[in-house]
């Protein structure tokens, strides 16, 4: 484990940036929103890590209280790492930081990685209310955990259980989304998302 560098500087911002300021350590916050992964399934969504910097990071990490490393029971048998209570308050840094970083995402382009789990945390931002909603992109289904407290707050696949609200919309329309430049009911109204379900949140989006 590499010893923890520090700014040495008496400022809660720079305490904070001694424990998250490295490469890569906040998109591995993320992927564990999602709840817990594997090393290798981390290694796969945080294409151009390397496996040692994503093997001393997540050693840093568990130093530093932000994540915790168990076995699963068989028959998984694997190992995989999760976010503690604190590493979870890291949610609002990355939804603040994502939001800033809004008119810096320009248009996609050629060399640019995508997962569709990526547009999760801009949809959770563009998105009122309270319940468990669906995505179907072109890239993948995820589904939100809207207004959730702990735990989770987005997975890959299709809701464990019925979903309040359906979303169905192109890569286009999501981008936007993120971009800042559309807001989830104005795509509604236009046509772009697509709402099914029965729940509060499908109801609010087709009524908006």
């Amino acid at each position: 484990m590499s010893p923890r560098r520090s700014y040495d500087q008496y400022c809660s911002a720079a305490r904070a940036l001694d424990a998250v300021g490295d490469r890569w350590t906040l998109l591995i916050v993320r992927e564990l929103l999602a709840g817990p992964r594997r090393y290798t399934d981390l290694h796969a969504d945080l294409p151009g890590v390397s496996t040692d910097v994503l093997a001393s990071r997540l050693k840093d990490m568990e130093r530093d209280g932000l994540t915790t490393r168990r076995r699963l029971p068989p028959p998984g048998a694997a190992y995989v790492y999760e976010l503690t209570p604190r590493g979870r308050q890291l949610l609002p840094v990355l939804q603040a930081l994502g939001a800033w970083g809004e008119a810096e995402l320009g248009e996609l382009r050629p060399t640019d990685a995508v997962r569709a789990h990526w547009f999760a945390l801009p949809l959770l931002r563009a998105l009122d209310g309270e319940g468990l909603v669906e995505v179907h992109l072109d890239e993948g289904d995820f589904h939100l955990h809207v207004g959730r407290e702990g735990g989770p707050v987005y997975g890959d696949g299709p809701a464990p259980s019925e979903p309040d609200a359906r979303l169905v919309l192109d890569t286009a329309t999501c981008s936007a989304v993120a971009r800042g430049e559309l807001s989830v009911p104005d795509a509604v109204r236009a046509g772009r998302i697509t709402v099914t379900g029965e729940g509060t949140l499908a109801k609010a989006l087709r009524e908006a």
